[in-house]
């Protein structure tokens, strides 16, 4: 990978998208998207029927865990999360050489631009853990998604890195995982499943962007289309997720799409 060749994977299709540079305000909003991937698949659907439940003590407790996760945001001065984006891409690309936290080659891996740290306003440091998690759990998607190996592939390709950050925005939003105690049926057995699987969100978190590329495929998705295939996505996790013999998430159908 030379710094001056356009990236294989995501130079042409982040071309145009617009962000705002402010490197210690990384969370909480979709804002920073850009045109072509504005996370329309959080938006309040007809089917999220509001209900009342009340958590065990173990869930309330994975919860709160859940929250304090989700409520750091990047911050590009501390020591910990310029190593976690390190790390990230010496798994991601494990026999090339990092030039800095702030170079052309993170375009290489999806990014909207040379720093990466613009791009996680819309998951924080959740995000990161997120995509870490995805590449040394199940190396071998991780790969199969980051260079796009599997299928017939569009000549305008999703950035995959964004992808992920949009990701973590959607399933935080979905499952409600802002609130004080579940309101929607997902979210409710979201919790169940988080009490027995500390690793719960990040595994789903797999399985979608695996659930994702495949809708992508099927779909025969081009850039423009990212949107579409989120809500598709959506759906489909929705349906999965709700079958009656979903104890854990390895019952997702799913789950079988991920390769270690």
């Amino acid at each position: 990978m030379e710094e001056n060749r356009e990236s294989s994977v995501a130079v042409r299709t982040i071309r145009g998208l617009d962000y705002v540079n402010n490197c210690n305000a990384s969370s909480g909003s979709s804002a920073w998207i850009g045109k072509g991937l504005s996370c329309v698949c959080a938006q309040r659907r007809e089917t999220d029927a509001r209900i009342s439940v009340e958590l065990t003590p173990m869930q309330g407790e994975c919860l709160r865990r859940l929250q304090n996760r989700i409520d750091v945001t990047y911050d590009c001065s501390k020591l910990e999360h310029q190593e976690a984006l390190r790390t990230l891409w010496h798994v991601a690309f494990p026999d090339v050489e990092l030039r800095g936290l702030i170079s052309e080659q993170w375009k290489e891996m999806g990014w909207q631009g040379k720093d990466p740290s613009t791009d996680f306003r819309g998951g924080g440091f959740i995000s990161l853990e997120n995509l870490l998690f995805f590449a040394r759990t199940f190396p071998k998607s991780f790969q199969d998604l980051l260079w796009k190996r599997v299928g017939n592939r569009s000549l305008w390709e999703y950035p995959f890195a964004v992808a992920g950050v949009n990701i973590t925005f959607m399933l935080i939003q979905m499952l409600d995982l802002q609130a004080g105690k579940p309101r929607t049926m997902m979210g409710a057995q979201f919790l169940k499943i988080l009490a027995e699987d500390k690793r719960a969100f990040d595994l789903l978190y797999c399985i979608t962007f695996k659930m994702m590329d495949h809708q992508w495929l099927t779909m025969q998705a081009s850039y423009m289309d990212f949107n579409a295939v989120m809500k598709a996505t959506r759906r489909q996790l929705e349906r999965e997720f709700l079958l009656e013999d979903i104890q854990r998430l390895h019952d997702m159908p799913s789950f079988r799409l991920l390769v270690r």
